[in-house]
């Protein structure tokens, strides 16, 4: 009889592999299967924000991933946004990630996605409780009371086949997931119809050229016939590497269309290139309906897929699998119950709706009402250049409002009427539902450096109520850690001297006081109530 593990993973992309390196650190025997044995070098996913690098930190490879940045240690990046083309005199170098910066623990990162997905295959390699299956595809999967069945073949001509059991199973195998299709899980979301080229390309006459602007690694070119699609430039070195996304039209080819004039076009003026690929993509938003089928979950791409804009895919994979993951645990640990895991499909479905919607399908409408709304033929320079500014300053705020959380979850005790949204205010204070900011301990340390695996209470000036908490959850069987510090030196900016932060580092519950009944308090937060 074939070794049965706790959960199959279908999909060996950094969304898969941050799952079995999120499980396997927890102690859950896990095997991930991918066809791929080798990465694919096209550089797309390379925006990693704040949060996403707090992952990294958690995971013990956050180092091990800055080590391998291609741009050099330092450089901006933020971007360049243009009008009509790269040459203009409309042209304004917005805020992006850096704005919201404070209110997280790690600092950005930029590097193409096979190189995270290097750091984090090493990583996960290196655990004893995971074992990777590379080469091998998934034909079918089945799932009843007991458990799921997972039937694999060799990929690429093989003839090797087998079948795998495990409590548990997790679809990170993408946009055209099989695993989605095999469950009955339907999407929504916006086909806007509209075909999209991706040109990864050498040249260093381009780098030259755009010395015009302070150091960046995206330029975004604003067109009225573009219909709010961006045409955009993306770094993959200093000196020479780039890709570029642009619109083309129906039917486009890689025999049948100028690329390099386009590109040259889009720059506004000419250059010597080399181009490396090119391919295609629907520009479209897709979100699954629900995220849970059973024993069956889906998560990435498989999930929720959408066009290369603001950096939300790859970020919102991985926070996918460190929502998912953490419960999976807890469930097969005893300490989780069946209200928790259904939680992920509560919590993340509603922000990647709004995500899509509000952030990515709604930048493009955005866009698309000031192209076309304002040009400088038709309003006059003067007008124009104030149409222009103002645009600038709106973008930091749509930023700072990007603040996923889970206020109405049914395992988090938020305030009355709260709603679980991607929209919200950063902030110094704690907030159930929200994530966690950082705050700085009389110990020199970093309050995230001290934050437990599992559950952790952070108690400032609250030890007479901290053994109820300790017994409640030793009743409970939660993993309960405790940080002790006094409420000054900052961290009074939390609002709250008891602060109960979850595994993923939201907050699940604050207070000044101790609950009346601390017991249905770990109840709720483990899904047992």
């Amino acid at each position: 009889m074939n070794k049965r593990h706790q959960v199959i993973i279908v999909g060996g992309g950094p969304v898969g592999v941050g799952l079995a390196v999120d499980l396997g650190l927890r102690g859950i025997d896990c095997v991930m299967i991918e066809r791929r044995t080798g990465l694919q070098n096209i550089p797309k996913g390379q925006n990693l924000s704040p949060r996403t690098l707090e992952h990294f930190y958690r995971w013990g490879c956050v180092d091990a991933l800055r080590a391998e940045r291609i741009m050099p240690p330092g450089y901006p990046i933020s971007g360049i946004t243009a009008y009509g083309s790269l040459m203009s005199d409309y042209w304004f170098a917005p805020p992006q990630r850096e704005i919201v910066r404070p209110f997280y623990f790690q600092d950005v990162e930029r590097l193409p996605q096979y190189l995270t997905e290097k750091v984090l295959r090493n990583k996960m390699l290196s655990l004893p409780g995971v074992e990777a299956r590379f080469g091998w595809t998934v034909e079918k999967i089945e799932q009843d009371a007991k458990g799921v069945r997972v039937h694999i073949a060799e990929f690429g001509g093989g003839t090797g086949r087998d079948v795998l059991e495990a409590d548990y199973a997790v679809g990170c195998d993408g946009a055209r997931s099989l695993i989605r299709e095999q469950i009955g899980i339907e999407r929504g979301g916006e086909d806007f119809e509209q075909l999209m080229v991706l040109a990864v390309f050498r040249s260093k006459e381009l780098h030259e050229g755009l010395k015009r602007f302070p150091g960046r690694s995206t330029y975004n070119v604003l067109r009225p016939e573009n219909n709010g699609y961006w045409q955009f430039f993306g770094r993959i070195d200093v000196g020479e590497g780039w890709f570029f996304h642009a619109p083309v039209p129906s039917g486009t080819t890689t025999d049948n269309y100028d690329f390099k004039g386009l590109l040259q076009n889009v720059a506004g003026f000419p250059f010597a290139m080399e181009l490396d690929h090119v391919g295609f993509w629907d520009m479209r938003v897709a979100v699954a309906n629900q995220y849970q089928v059973g024993r069956v979950f889906i998560a990435g791409d498989a999930a929720h897929s959408h066009p290369p804009y603001g950096g939300f895919g790859l970020n919102n994979g991985l926070e996918d699998v460190t929502n998912v993951g953490w419960k999976l645990a807890a469930k097969l640990k005893g300490w989780g119950g069946d209200n928790l895991l259904s939680s992920y499909s509560e919590e993340r479905h509603p922000i990647f709706k709004e995500t899509g919607d509000d952030f990515i399908a709604g930048r493009i409408a955005w866009d698309k009402e000031f192209l076309d709304n304002h040009s400088p033929e038709r309003d006059g320079a003067a007008t124009f250049e104030k149409a222009w500014k103002e645009r600038e300053s709106g973008i930091g705020g749509r930023l700072l409002n990007y603040e996923p959380n889970y206020e109405a979850s049914s395992v988090v005790m938020g305030p009355p009427g709260g709603k679980t949204t991607a929209h919200g205010i950063h902030s110094y204070v704690a907030k159930a539902g929200h994530h966690l900011p950082p705050q700085m301990l009389s110990s020199g340390k970093n309050v995230f450096e001290e934050l437990g695996k599992d559950f952790t209470l952070l108690a400032f000036d609250a030890e007479a109520v901290v053994p109820a908490f300790e017994e409640a959850a030793r009743a409970a069987q939660v993993p309960l850690k405790i940080v002790r510090d006094s409420y000054s030196g900052g961290r009074e900016a939390y609002g709250s001297r008891l602060i109960l932060v979850r595994p993923d580092e939201y907050v699940a519950w604050i207070g000044n006081t101790a609950p009346d009944n601390l017991r249905a308090l770990f109840a709720k937060v483990v899904g047992k109530a």
